[in-house]
């Protein structure tokens, strides 16, 4: 490992940490723009990946009572996700990826924009079970397909008017179980080497102790705040995916 290759892993960590740990998403969306200048792309999917699913255990143990008390709340939004995984991983075969990307970024930017724009946000409170289910098994098509699992959950969620840490206990475990499936399936097909296995040596201490600093931030975060946290970084994330297809 070059000592450029240990910058921009070390970078691509501390990013995406931070943000997830303040967050509960985006690894892949931070990290990906880092990692794919210094390695192949099933490299720097699998790093993603594993760092996603390794700072997601440590966000759901954060508001493991949130998740206790909101069980069915979650498991709406877990179980069609996991039906969507292998559908999205079979889509491998049929669809253009980059053009999935492309068009879940301009959704991203679309929406960050526009309620980045709104003085008031929505309120939904009420329970909307049909599309809950709809959500999860979109993001869990998108996350088989192309490790996007938490872009739809994330836009729709911080819409609701649920306390940041009731939605924090929905996107953490659902992108936690998704990332997981995906994960499986990327060391069945060998995604492991033993260079993968080197860096990630690296990136996951970096990744770990960031997302540390950034529960940190979560913690102090009022929940109005935290919701035009979410938005604002559905924005950043859309437009770091779309410069990064389009280069």
């Amino acid at each position: 490992m070059t000592g450029q290759e240990a910058l921009f892993i070390a970078m691509g960590a501390a990013a995406a940490g931070f943000i997830n740990g303040m967050a509960a998403f985006g690894t892949a969306l931070f990290a990906l723009g880092f990692f794919l200048t210094v390695m192949p792309p099933v490299q720097a999917v699998a790093l993603s990946v594993t760092m996603a699913t390794i700072n997601g255990l440590q966000g759901s143990w954060l508001v493991r009572r949130e998740i206790a008390a909101q069980k069915l709340r979650l498991a709406r939004f877990v179980l069609p996700g996991l039906v969507g995984v292998p559908l999205g991983v079979s889509l491998l075969q049929q669809i253009n990826v980059d053009v999935l990307k492309l068009t879940i970024a301009a959704f991203l930017i679309l929406y960050g924009g526009y309620f980045s724009l709104r003085r008031q946000l929505p309120e939904i409170g009420h329970r909307t079970p049909f599309i809950d289910g709809l959500i999860g098994f979109l993001g869990g098509v998108l996350g088989g397909a192309a490790a996007l699992s938490g872009a739809l959950p994330t836009m729709w969620c911080s819409l609701r008017s649920w306390p940041r840490r009731e939605l924090r206990a929905v996107l953490q475990p659902f992108n936690v179980v998704i990332l997981s499936s995906t994960l499986a399936l990327l060391i069945l097909n060998g995604a492991f080497t033993r260079q993968t296995l080197i860096f990630l040596a690296l990136a996951l201490p970096v990744a770990v102790v960031f997302a540390k600093l950034g529960h940190a931030v979560f913690n102090r975060l009022p929940d109005q705040v935290f919701r035009r946290l979410l938005i604002g970084l559905c924005l950043v994330s859309g437009t770091a995916l779309l410069l990064r297809e389009l280069i």
